[in-house]
């Protein structure tokens, strides 16, 4: 199954590996893809002296799966499936993460923060082996099920188990179930990840952590083009700086195609945010990645910055560029059908909506953007804006008032995304003009309807506008000496990656600047 080129370099891959592992297979031999799994099994475990398989038949057809064990141990890591395409990283990964290796093990601080979880938990993701999303998913609860003994992991190839996903009505990938539950839908990073299950489950980390201090010349609480720009130009200048992060790359990870970046004619927003860490790496910056920031005290000349897990960054110069995210409808259903018909990422979910009735809501760029992609493979796609006329560009109006399976709907407001229970199956709007309500019959929705800051750690001391943006100057101070702001969070107009880029710079060079002059 594994081609000879590809087995050089699994062997290469694990020709470190200490530890000894064992692939725990279950299987139906009557199932046409046994004989898949087996081959597929057999040739990883030929690629090192370390790694063997055991093989059991079972009476159940629905199996067709194997559990990671260590040393004979269970890891808590199971692929139901053959974990092959985007997915067979997440396998290889597996076996160097448990044996304590691989770039993606998180550090002391964060290992922690996943040990202090004390509920036991289940956890499940549906994946489809082609979707670019689940994989950092996947690779993620595997992580969490090595650390802690409370949970395991189960990955499942929602292709190779069609009737369980139609079962639980799953309409996008990746889809996590926790302990039988809906958990998560869609992209997510460990630090997103994390913060959800000690929302969820219960923990004991704060009261019992000693707190770290961690001091600098200059602290920046954002990793995106903003908080990337701030740092690089902050570290020019000698001084000793830090980033604060969830990731590097921020929302940028989440845009497919860039074309607007000034003397880069095209990139992706993830080779982007990898150019952003290759640059940040170029300098003595320290990057504190998968870090939820939980609040701040910016009083006095000392600024303090407390993250989740025990962690307290202190400065004389703070930098805020922790961006914006997917704004929500907030309306009644919304989150019931998140995952069910409620989708934000047309490249990631579109198919599932193949030959089906769509909404797009938003009549702005991305929502126009959206529509024309949709347009391409579902029967029918409705846009939904509530002002009285499309916000895109002209060229981008055009294009999407010529396809014939569009219809456009202005001055609409959405109130209510109606369902089954199951699944989503209508939008209640309203007409702005009339008054009138109607509902749209629909097998989707995509919310394309703009971006909110990211201030809540710090709207309450600093001045912010009523959509939660920081006030700056032109200079990106805010209204407290030695706090600055940049990019998307804060009141810059346009909200563009160079622009963003640009006022990280600007943040920086004034910072410094009232560094100098005290």
């Amino acid at each position: 199954m594994l081609d000879l080129s590809i087995k050089n370099q699994v062997t290469s891959v694990f020709q470190l590996l200490e530890g000894s592992y064992t692939f725990e297979v279950n299987y139906n031999s009557t199932r046409n893809d046994a004989n898949e799994l087996i081959e597929f099994v057999n040739d990883v475990v030929s690629c090192s002296p370390r790694l063997n398989a055991t093989f059991n038949v079972v009476n159940d057809n629905n199996i067709l799966e194997f559990s990671l064990l260590k040393e004979g141990e269970p890891t808590g890591i199971k692929f139901r499936g053959i974990p092959s395409g985007h997915e067979f990283t997440s396998m290889l990964l597996a076996v160097l993460n448990a044996d304590g290796k691989g770039k993606n093990l998180p550090d002391e601080t964060i290992a922690r923060r996943i040990k202090s979880i004390q509920e036991d938990v289940k956890l499940q993701s549906y994946v489809s082996l082609s979707c670019t999303n689940c994989p950092e998913v996947v690779q993620t609860l595997n992580i969490f099920a090595l650390l802690n003994p409370h949970i395991t992991h189960e990955m499942v190839d929602g292709a190779k188990f069609q009737e369980e996903v139609d079962a639980l009505h799953i309409q996008a990938v990746p889809t996590v179930y926790a302990n039988g539950k809906s958990f998560h839908t869609g992209r997510g990073d460990l630090a997103t990840l994390l913060r959800k299950m000690e929302e969820t489950f219960e923990c004991n980390h704060n009261e019992e952590f000693e707190p770290t201090i961690r001091e600098f010349d200059v602290v920046v609480v954002g990793g995106g083009p903003a908080g990337a720009s701030s740092a690089i130009y902050s570290a020019r200048k000698g001084l000793k700086v830090a980033i604060v992060a969830e990731r590097i790359g921020g929302q940028v990870k989440e845009t497919v195609g860039i074309e607007n970046l000034i003397s880069v004619p095209h990139t992706t927003g993830e080779h982007l945010a990898a150019d952003l860490q290759k640059h940040i790496n170029e300098y003595h910056i320290e990057v504190f990645e998968q870090r939820t920031v939980e609040r701040a005290n910016l009083q006095g000349v000392v600024k303090e910055v407390f993250a989740l897990g025990g962690e307290v960054f202190k400065s004389k110069s703070l930098i805020i560029a922790t961006g914006a995210s997917w704004r929500k409808l907030n309306v009644l259903g919304e989150a019931d059908y998140l995952g069910k018909g409620v989708a934000f990422c047309p490249h990631c979910d579109g198919p599932f909506y193949q030959g089906k009735d769509v909404a797009v809501i938003g009549g702005g760029n991305s929502g126009i953007e959206a529509t024309i992609d949709l347009a391409g493979i579902c029967r029918k796609v409705t846009i939904i804006e509530f002002a009285d006329t499309l916000k895109a560009d002209e060229v981008l109006q055009k294009k999407v008032q010529s396809l014939a399976n569009v219809d456009i709907f202005t001055s609409m407001q959405t109130t209510e995304v109606i369902g089954n229970g199951s699944k989503m199956t209508a939008l209640r709007v309203k007409d702005r003009i009339n008054g009138n309500e109607r509902e749209i019959a629909l097998d989707g929705v995509f919310v394309q309807i703009g971006l909110a800051a990211n201030s809540k750690p710090f709207a309450e001391q600093l001045e912010t506008n009523k959509i939660g943006e920081i006030v700056i100057d032109e200079r990106c101070r805010t209204s407290i000496p030695g706090v600055y702001a940049a990019g998307d969070v804060s009141t810059v107009p346009y909200k563009q990656i160079i622009i963003a880029m640009g006022e990280g710079a600007k943040a920086a060079l004034t910072a410094f600047d009232d560094r100098i002059r005290k």
